[in-house]
């Protein structure tokens, strides 16, 4: 092993939601800083996701297996590259609404409550939208939590047939409403994401250091076992050995957790930061499926998402239990995840040339419905040697059937009161499949008590001094919208702290 000569203050391993924000808030307070980071620079080429071959292509999956809980290997669709899934998310970033950080009931359980409050967090949500150059409005949704000033830009307008659907939709007596994303408007990536805003401001000060290729696979403790003295990654082939002060995770709810668990040691014999047993459990990634609508006039098939409704994020008449959120994909060339349900372009694109998934995509309109899961013990991250394991099992089934239901009946008025829609036309769907992990988190939830938490409210772990947790693995229970904006403002609140700590 190499062990490297420098001594940091910090070391951030992952620059994604958590990471490339983190990076960008601590970057200049003068410390000596470390990124790690298992993927490079994506090439614009890879970017630029305006094509077929986003049905046709593998591309936005990770090079690597994971296994499923009966032992079968799947390739999930994560993203290791600067700036992690933000690379491939399509830039929607929502607040949680004031009462998903407390106690809810779900038809399917209790979504428990957070140790911090909404008011907590507001600051760092309007530090993060600006950080990110959010482009919405935020009166037209009835569930929007207060805001303490409008996003920083105003929001993108409708595609022409989709401001059609958005009036149509008013008229059913609903509140669609703009999607709030974060844009850079350059014409061969628009989309704003924790490279462009995180990391590529934070590389700037010269006490910042990124080394890319570097797959973290282990943490080392001093005797006492308190504190985090080493960093192992692998480069090149070479296994190196990188030493700080303070040590943070920032690589998705599943590899957080899958390093902690492969960090074991006398002293830590079931992983590192794990003396509650809770490191990998309670994963969570949302119910997601996608829904097509069928149009006989041609789009683009490139334009970006723009509406949102949320009028049954928390039931409508006929069920009084949460049942999510509703948005449009945009273009159906420009969405990765929605590749990878099968409602129909994703069946057919295995045997149709270009031309043909090109015809269907431009006379169709996509719609994803999102409800959140709850935590589950049982529904987890495993090491198996060194296989990641995911184990899930979908909860909070019924109320995404009904919203998925609910929508469909929405479709149908739209498509009896416009013209360039056929009534009576089938809506084909599918559900996001297990290797989809776009909105994992849960591994490593905070909460005041180290017997029901991993972290600390700082999203410190309970076992040890210095080592903290910034990416989705943090939330205690999941919400029916997007976690990434509150990653991004969570990584805002604690680099407030570690500033403090680094003083």
């Amino acid at each position: 092993m190499i062990i490297d000569d420098q001594n940091y203050d910090l070391i951030i391993v992952g620059t994604g939601a958590g990471g490339g924000t983190l990076a960008h808030k601590l970057a200049a307070a003068g410390k000596k800083i470390l990124i790690l980071e298992r993927g490079d620079f994506m090439s614009a080429a890879a970017q630029n996701r305006s094509d077929v071959d986003v049905f046709k292509r593998d591309q936005y999956h990770a090079p690597e297996q994971w296994y499923d809980s009966a032992g079968e290997p799947f390739s999930p669709q994560m993203n290791y590259a600067v700036g992690g899934n933000t690379k491939i998310y399509n830039g929607a970033l929502l607040r949680l609404r004031e009462q998903d950080f407390e106690a809810v009931k779900h038809q399917g359980g209790i979504s428990p409550a957070w140790c911090l409050k909404y008011a907590d967090f507001a600051p760092y949500y309007t530090e993060a939208e600006a950080l990110y150059q959010v482009h919405g409005q935020s009166s037209s949704d009835p569930t929007e939590p207060s805001h303490s000033s409008e996003y920083p830009f105003p929001a993108i307008e409708h595609q022409a047939q989709v401001q059609d659907v958005v009036t149509a939709i008013e008229k059913q007596g609903l509140h669609p409403a703009s999607i709030p994303l974060s844009l850079n408007l350059q014409a061969e990536d628009p989309t704003g994401d924790a490279e462009m805003y995180g990391i590529n401001p934070a590389l700037k000060y010269p006490n910042v250091t990124l080394k890319t290729g570097a797959k973290v696979v282990c943490l080392h403790t001093n005797p006492s076992g308190r504190v985090v003295k080493g960093v192992e990654a692998e480069i090149g082939g070479q296994c190196y050995l990188f030493l700080a002060n303070i040590i943070v995770l920032a690589c998705g709810a599943v590899n957080s957790a899958a390093l902690l668990l492969n960090s074991r040691s006398d002293l830590h014999p079931q992983g590192l930061a794990n003396s509650s047993d809770l490191v990998g459990r309670n994963l969570m990634k949302g119910l997601m499926t996608a829904v097509v609508q069928l149009s006989k006039k041609q789009n683009s098939g490139v334009f970006s998402r723009s509406i949102y409704v949320n009028d049954f994020y928390w039931g409508d008449q006929d069920f009084a239990y949460p049942m999510g959120h509703i948005y449009n994909t945009g273009g159906l060339l420009t969405d990765p995840i929605f590749t990878e349900a099968p409602p129909m372009l994703s069946v057919l694109a295995k045997f149709m040339p270009g031309f043909g998934i090109k015809q269907l995509a431009t006379h169709s309109i996509g719609w994803w419905a999102q409800t959140a899961d709850l935590p589950d013990l049982d529904n987890r991250v495993r090491l198996i040697g060194n296989k990641i394991q995911i184990n899930y099992t979908p909860n909070n089934t019924e109320a995404h059937d009904r919203l998925i239901y609910r929508w469909i009946e929405i479709l149908k008025g739209v498509e009896k009161s416009i013209d360039g829609f056929q009534p009576g036309v089938l809506h084909p769907k599918g559900e996001a499949p297990l290797a989809v992990m776009a909105h994992q988190c849960g591994t490593c939830r905070f909460g005041e008590d180290p017997q029901t938490s991993v972290l600390d409210p700082n999203c410190r772990a309970h076992d040890l001094d210095n080592l903290y947790v910034v990416d989705g693995s943090f939330f205690p229970s999941n919400a029916s919208v997007s976690p990434a904006l509150t990653i991004m403002a969570n990584a805002l609140r604690v680099g407030e702290h570690l500033i403090d700590q680094l003083q």
